[in-house]
């Protein structure tokens, strides 16, 4: 089973998304919060595997409250997913920054928000190559409340310690390709493609996908606009 934790100032909202995730039979809900202190609190006492977390809070906002979990040791295995009414580029860049493993809106539909739980439980990252492309382009232009300065490699030395091959890796995964397209795109094999990812993590002290996004722009990796289409 995997651990949810719901946090929400809207009580209503919660009951929602414990109806729906609780009918999947493989997620618990654990534990509710109202705001970002209790989320953190909660996180800590309910051994949470993720958590839906609202960013627009009274007090300790979902922001914060990510921040906090993130720089937490004891809460390594925690992951987050941010949830919102507003899709905003500066929400999705400060999510990504503050630790969390995905960005969700509001209005998904019931059926992607509990296969967005299962995904991130896995380690995975949630982004959509449309916001992930989106948010580059934006964050190279000085917007979404992101650096204004050019990218820099030499703000990750770390960058020096990937083989050609894992360069090419974490261009694609900034494109927010899966391992499976990664692996189409560069003839290898998806176990390949996890092993590289994997090992690219490590080396640059990731704590998931989404921090390997902003990584990738923040060092000048990923190029606005030299994206290619999926296949």
């Amino acid at each position: 089973m995997i651990r949810v934790l719901l946090a929400d100032d809207q009580a209503l909202i919660r009951a929602g998304f414990r109806v729906l995730l609780e009918a999947s039979g493989d997620v618990e809900v654990v534990g509710e919060a109202a705001n970002g202190d209790e989320a953190i609190d909660l996180a800590r006492t309910e051994c949470a595997d993720v958590i839906l977390m609202d960013i627009r809070m009274p007090g300790t906002d979902g922001l914060e409250a990510t921040r906090r979990i993130a720089a937490d040791e004891d809460l390594a295995g925690v992951k987050v997913i941010i949830l919102t009414t507003f899709e905003s580029d500066e929400y999705v860049y400060q999510a990504l920054r503050t630790g969390a493993s995905g960005f969700l809106v509001k209005d998904t539909e019931p059926e992607d928000l509990i296969r967005a739980v299962r995904v991130v439980a896995r380690g995975e990252a949630l982004l959509s190559p449309s916001v992930t492309r989106r948010l580059i382009t934006s964050l190279a232009t000085g917007g979404a409340g992101g650096p204004r300065r050019p990218p820099s490699p030499e703000a990750f030395p770390a960058l020096s310690r990937l083989t050609e091959r894992e360069r090419e890796v974490l261009s694609l995964v900034a494109e927010a390709l899966s391992n499976k397209e990664i692996a189409r795109r560069l003839y290898l094999s998806p176990l390949t493609t996890k092993t590289h990812v994997s090992r690219i993590m490590t080396k640059l002290e990731a704590r998931d996908r989404a921090q390997l996004v902003v990584i990738a722009y923040e060092s000048g990796l990923a190029v606005p606009g030299s994206a290619v289409p999926s296949d």
